[in-house]
């Protein structure tokens, strides 16, 4: 089996994982995200608009925004990495790819700590996202100006064991989960 079809049988396996957490579960609780945020108050942070079965992030970006600035990821094309809009709550949004809303008024900021998405994840960092490789390019270039905190949010159950993995896929710094904080390496 290629790399790729690995991934993709990996995928395939870890959309049915969260969707089954997520119709146990609802959106999720962002309690352990709030705790993990506190530490970093006034922190430049990158959140995500949930789409499809992901937990939401939204109650701890709420929290966060009230002590500093908080993005939403924006995508300006394939192989780019990505930018980030500031997003207040309650600003007008508009849709962008893949479904996500993104900030109507695109005013752009350069986060620090980006609290991410994904498919799966395993104890060690590793994490499996969609496959456009948006993360990976825009942390290898975040990371090579400073330091920069990667933060996976998910469901407990979108642990595995291990993941097909490439040398351009970013490892994360921590995972938070709605059971558990699992601290890694300091970004």
């Amino acid at each position: 089996m290629s790399l790729a079809e690995a991934k993709a049988a990996a995928r395939e396996a870890a959309f049915a994982a969260r969707a089954a957490a997520h119709a146990a579960h609802g959106p999720g609780r962002a309690g352990h995200l709030s705790e993990v945020l506190a530490g970093y108050r006034g922190v430049p942070l990158s959140g995500y608009w949930p789409i499809r079965t992901e937990i939401d992030p939204r109650p701890a970006m709420e929290e966060a925004a009230a002590h500093g600035p908080v993005a939403l990821p924006v995508i300006e094309g394939a192989g780019r990495p990505l930018r980030f809009a500031r997003w207040e709550p309650g600003c007008a949004m508009v849709p962008g790819p893949f479904g996500a809303q993104v900030p109507e008024v695109q005013d752009f900021l350069v986060p620090e700590i980006l609290i991410v998405p994904l498919l799966a994840f395993t104890r060690d960092g590793a994490r499996l996202g969609y496959g456009g490789g948006f993360y990976d390019r825009t942390l290898a270039e975040l990371r090579a100006a400073r330091a920069t905190l990667a933060v996976g949010f998910a469901y407990a159950a979108q642990e595995v064991a291990r993941l097909p993995l490439e040398p351009t896929d970013a490892p994360l710094d921590m995972i938070v989960t709605e059971r558990e904080v699992i601290g890694l390496r300091a970004g």
